[in-house]
């Protein structure tokens, strides 16, 4: 994702605050802790993360920011392994005076970010054998498979690999049966396919997520798009 130009202000949200005398002082190092908070509130489990917030000392103190960008490694989002996340918001209000009373961000409206995530295939493979991601493994065994449940998944290079155990007698004992799919963002989410002319099968996708961009590699699985951030 093509970067801007450095920001005007910034401000890490791990470690010690950076002096910003003249340009927001100890009032852009709250509105940061405040936002590390509502992020850390949204997600079980956060690794390192850094907030850099954009815009001019005086709309940083009536609450609007020109942009928010941020990196978090080792997320878990809704029981999902997520290695890395980096993200660019378009301009938010946050209102000030629950921030100042509380230390708690408010959000005045929902706002629209851009980026990427990153999955690793032992991620993966942990997501996807919980509910309620599990789930969704089953879904795409049965359709490319075509048979369930879904007994591992993983990244070989910059392929997908689903297995799913055959044989019915006992369940689940006869021998493991593989199939090697590619990724490509179609219409908005991931599409999962096999050899041209085999089965394919389409993630479902929150209608405020839309995947632009999809591909593996060294190990990795690497998503990019838009979403729309409730208030």
């Amino acid at each position: 994702m093509p970067e801007d130009a450095s920001p005007p202000a910034a401000d890490s949200a791990t470690g010690s605050p950076e002096p910003v005398a003249g340009r927001g002082g100890p009032m852009l190092a709250l509105l940061a802790r405040g936002l590390e908070l509502w992020l850390r509130q949204q997600c079980e489990a956060i690794g390192d993360l850094e907030i850099q917030l954009e815009g001019s000392a005086a709309e940083l103190l009536r609450g609007r920011l020109e942009g928010v960008r941020l990196t978090a490694r080792r997320v878990v989002y809704q029981r999902l392994e997520i290695e890395q996340v980096t993200l660019r918001s378009e301009a938010i209000r946050v209102r000030m005076g629950v921030l100042l009373r509380t230390r708690a961000v408010q959000l005045e409206h929902a706002f629209r970010v851009r980026g990427q995530v990153v999955f690793s295939g032992e991620g993966l493979g942990r997501s996807f054998s919980i509910p309620p991601w599990s789930g969704l493994g089953d879904g795409l065994a049965e359709e490319l498979l075509g048979l369930a449940p879904l007994s591992s998944i993983r990244i070989a290079e910059d392929r997908l690999i689903l297995s799913a155990a055959g044989g019915i007698d006992p369940p689940g004992e006869g021998r493991a049966i593989e199939l090697a799919t590619e990724v490509a963002a179609v219409e908005g989410t991931v599409e999962l396919r096999a050899e041209p002319g085999a089965r394919r099968s389409r993630l479902p996708m929150d209608p405020n997520i839309r995947i632009e961009r999809a591909q593996l590699g060294g190990g990795l699985l690497e998503l990019g798009g838009e979403a729309l951030v409730s208030a």
